[in-house]
């Protein structure tokens, strides 16, 4: 469901912040903006809550690539009731670890263009989020002589990069038996 009352929203994920950062002992403060402004690395995110972490602890919240800030934000995302495409409506953010994931996403998604240009063959990255995955499919969007593509299940979803002319095998049919 949408967020309807921002402040609202805004007040439960401060009260969910707060709770946990005391009870879990994290030396962390957190600032909650409400239609926050369009920083330069945010031109494909347009959150309409961010939430900015800074502490002694903050390290903790980037380790194994931001694990337990994404965890944070998944939370306050269930307590919000939103729907899986309504996710980047909130945006939880610290020592400027989003964008400088974004401008290396974006690195990556021009490294791979090269080398599918060079060898002709389809390039897959490893499994990623759905925000990472977008990232990568918009960094690509111009380039008219490759295509970008999601593939495989849940967790081991991945973005592949494809000459523009490469043609995927149909997905497999399941052979039919005939009992007799």
């Amino acid at each position: 469901m949408p967020i309807t009352d921002k402040v609202v929203a805004a007040k439960q994920i401060g009260e969910f912040l707060q709770a946990v950062i005391s009870n879990g002992g994290f030396k962390l403060k957190y600032r909650i903006t409400v239609d926050p402004p369009i920083a330069q690395n945010r031109e494909w995110e347009h959150p309409e809550i961010l939430v900015e972490f800074a502490g002694p602890d903050s390290g903790l919240l980037l380790e194994r690539g931001g694990e337990l800030l994404r965890s944070f934000e998944l939370l306050a995302s269930e307590i919000l009731h939103l729907q899986g495409n309504e996710h980047e409506k909130i945006w939880f953010d610290c020592k400027n670890f989003r964008a400088m994931r974004i401008d290396e996403l974006q690195l990556a998604a021009r490294v791979a263009a090269e080398q599918v240009r060079r060898t002709s063959e389809p390039y897959r990255f490893g499994p990623m989020s759905s925000r990472e995955r977008r990232i990568l499919h918009l960094a690509l969007r111009e380039e008219k002589d490759l295509r970008t593509e999601s593939d495989g299940e849940g967790g081991r979803r991945s973005v592949v990069v494809y000459p523009g002319n490469y043609k995927t095998a149909a997905p497999a049919r399941p052979e039919r038996r005939t009992i007799s």
